[in-house]
């Protein structure tokens, strides 16, 4: 199993995508509910950190250093 906090925002998401779909079918023993869950909300936390690492590019592209706007992100596709 890959640690989390090695992930990339796309394999965490995919893989908290399995284990919410694992647990919603609800055809696993509580022992593993209860570590599906724990690996669930440490994906969700890994996700949440790789988007707002994302949000302070973003930030850091847009804004001048005096926090005006210098302009507007790319769009990429």
């Amino acid at each position: 199993m890959t640690d989390v906090d090695q992930m990339s925002f796309e394999d965490a998401i995919k893989e908290l995508e399995t284990v919410v779909g694992q647990l919603e079918r609800g055809d696993v023993a509580l022992d593993q509910s209860i570590a599906l869950y724990v690996r669930g909300a440490a994906l969700k936390a890994r996700c949440e950190a790789k988007l707002k690492e994302a949000e302070e590019k973003v930030a850091r592209i847009t804004l001048g250093e005096t926090g005006q706007p210098t302009g507007t992100a790319p769009l990429d596709g």
